[in-house]
């Protein structure tokens, strides 16, 4: 091999070389722009581009659908548009995590809606997260708020707690029970 050939490629990790040097550079871009908001990279059509995108936030919506379904459920029809909104230039931090930040970011602009936000509190009460490392388990009791429920973790167990008022909607509390408890 010439020098000026083995200058023309790349060591790849294992010791081979690689024929196509900067592939990886021009990789990550495609990647970045599919998945985390970047601009689309030289010699590639915006249209299919965009389709390609627009499927990938579809599929990945549906995977955090799978891990937060109180929350998908509680915002509807609003649910595909809201988090392709967030999620538009974010990479994926897997499906629990996406769901998880998407939760904190609506409750912090008061527009989580009530299961929703339920369904953050027990999350809360069961696992610590803090936003970069994965969520694990918490060891002792916990407490966590959302509306107008509280969520208490006590020995891995999570109890969801609701005033009356929320439980039956317009329905009367006859009992005058302070409070509600379900699984």
């Amino acid at each position: 091999m010439t020098d000026a050939v083995a200058d023309d490629r790349h060591r790849r990790p294992g010791g081979h070389e690689s024929p196509h040097p900067g592939l990886a550079a021009r990789q990550a871009e495609l990647v970045a722009a599919l998945v985390a908001g970047g601009p689309p990279p030289a010699g590639f059509a915006a249209g299919p581009l965009a389709a390609a995108r627009a499927a990938l936030l579809h599929k990945r919506a549906g995977e955090v659908a799978r891990h937060w379904p109180l929350l998908a459920a509680g915002l509807g029809a609003a649910w595909p548009a809201t988090f392709a909104d967030w999620a538009a230039d974010r990479p994926t931090a897997g499906s629990l995590r996406d769901g998880w930040e998407l939760a904190r970011t609506l409750r912090g602009r008061a527009a989580l809606p009530p299961a929703g936000a339920e369904e953050l509190a027990v999350r809360e009460a069961s696992l610590r997260y803090d936003g970069r490392t994965p969520p694990r388990p918490r060891r002792l009791p916990a407490v966590a708020r959302a509306g107008g429920a509280v969520a208490v973790q006590v020995a891995g167990r999570v109890r969801l707690l609701r005033s009356a008022a929320n439980v039956g909607g317009d329905a009367p509390n006859g009992a005058r029970s302070a409070l509600w408890i379900s699984d």
